[in-house]
């Protein structure tokens, strides 16, 4: 969440922003339920002083009775004053969490996702002297794919997913490790993105838990749609939707040395999503799945590198896609698109010849200490000082939609499909 302080000497730039972001909020009773519970506090500051005083006054002797008269009032007025303070205080922290995160000044103003902006294509689409194909029509042919019986025994938007497809799974999950955990790698497109003061250290791989306490996702801000999540019943237990909401709660009511930053983290974790609303949508396939399996990015680091750690997350998607050989376009995305808890968000859409358009297949989101704030993760600073973590989370790979940009660029006529030459190489063959 906001840092009051930047909400009282923002506050209309906070309305104009929520708007933007399609977020409603009462920034006006917010601001007036903060200055309610300061009052409170004072009043209840000084009549513990009084209380106080009136122990210091009657150390060791008996007290009078005007003294003992005195202390039960003030005990009846705290218990009244404590109450509302409670009250106003639950209240201004409803309030304030509905606020989002102010984005940055060079991302687009938009009211729907039509608003985003192509800043740049790279690579140019598949070309073939024949009908392409979807990634469907040809994981049916070559017994890839299961879904009828994974709807026998799961319901729909599940699959089972065999043979090759596993080979090619384990394979990109090969790829995105080697290069995560290659200083070389690092260091070359910090050098290239001239991220100065930015450390070249390596991602740690981390196999997370699968789910997640409501507390964790909340303050994560990553709760919302309940409607599009997983309930464990009859627990405050979730199953996570992706592993940034588990690695990014991880360090919550800690206090990491700056001499440890960055802490980045590379998750592996099979996700789960309702898909809550989209019906009908993207029904064959594997793209929008209940369960998926993800390669997520995520950090933790000090508030002047956040933003350069953000474009170092873009650049590693970048550089692994390109790597693969595959056409994509960069998305800058808007105001309203990039999500309530982001100051910044940057899509990679990658063109699929079988649906003959580009679809989403990375996202990376900047969110400052929106999410620490919540977390109480903080920084110990060289000098002593303690101040607020900043974190970004980004996709790596997600294996299902990424498998099928492979499959649908790389197929041939006979239901083939040549692999790119860094995966070829782990999977041991070029073509399955």
């Amino acid at each position: 969440m906001l840092d009051i302080n930047y909400i009282r000497a923002n506050a209309e730039g906070v309305k104009e922003f929520s708007r933007n972001k399609g977020c409603k909020v009462d920034v006006e009773e917010t601001l007036a339920l903060d200055e309610a519970r300061r009052e409170l506090e004072g009043k209840i500051n000084v009549l513990r002083e009084e209380r106080n005083a009136l122990a210091t006054a009657a150390k060791g002797e008996k007290p009078s009775a005007k003294q003992v008269a005195r202390g039960k009032e003030i005990k009846a007025e705290l218990a009244v004053l404590e109450a509302e303070l409670a009250t106003t205080e639950a209240k201004f922290l409803e309030l304030l969490k509905q606020i989002p995160n102010a984005p940055t000044d060079d991302v687009p103003v938009g009211l729907s996702e039509d608003e985003n902006v192509v800043a740049e294509t790279v690579g140019e689409p598949a070309k073939f002297d024949f009908a392409a194909k979807n990634h469907w029509q040809i994981a049916e042919a070559r017994g890839w794919i299961d879904k009828e019986r994974a709807t026998k025994v799961a319901g729909t938007r599940f699959a089972y997913i065999k043979s090759d497809l596993v080979l090619l799974e384990m394979a990109i999950i090969n790829y995105v490790i080697r290069h995560l955990t290659d200083r070389d790698f690092l260091a070359g497109l910090i050098k290239e993105q001239g991220l100065k003061g930015l450390s070249d250290k390596p991602f740690v791989p981390v196999l997370p838990p699968l789910m997640i306490k409501t507390e964790m996702y909340d303050a994560m801000d990553r709760l919302q749609p309940s409607e599009d999540r997983y309930k464990i019943e009859g627990e405050e237990l979730w199953l996570q939707g992706s592993a940034e909401h588990v690695l990014g709660s991880m360090y919550a009511d800690e206090i990491i040395e700056e001499k440890d930053c960055p802490i980045r983290m590379l998750g592996f974790a099979t996700s789960f999503r309702k898909e809550a609303g989209s019906y009908g949508k993207d029904m064959e396939g594997i793209f929008r799945m209940h369960q998926f399996d993800k390669l997520e990015m995520e950090t933790l680091g000090t508030a002047e590198t956040s933003l350069a750690e953000h474009y170092l997350f873009i650049a590693i998607q970048r550089a692994l896609l390109e790597g693969l050989g595959l056409p994509y376009r960069v998305i800058q995305k808007c105001t309203f698109d990039i999500g309530k808890p982001n100051a910044r968000g940057v899509d990679l859409e990658v063109w699929l010849p079988g649906q003959g358009k580009y679809r989403e297949t990375h996202t990376a989101d900047y969110m400052t200490d929106y999410q620490t704030r919540r977390l109480k993760t903080r920084i110990r600073r060289a000098d002593g000082s303690i101040e607020l973590a900043h974190t970004n989370d980004a996709t790596a790979f997600a294996l299902g939609r990424i498998m099928i940009a492979i499959i649908e660029n790389g197929q041939t006529a006979d239901n083939q499909v040549r692999l790119p030459k860094a995966l070829a190489e782990l999977v041991g063959r070029d073509i399955i």
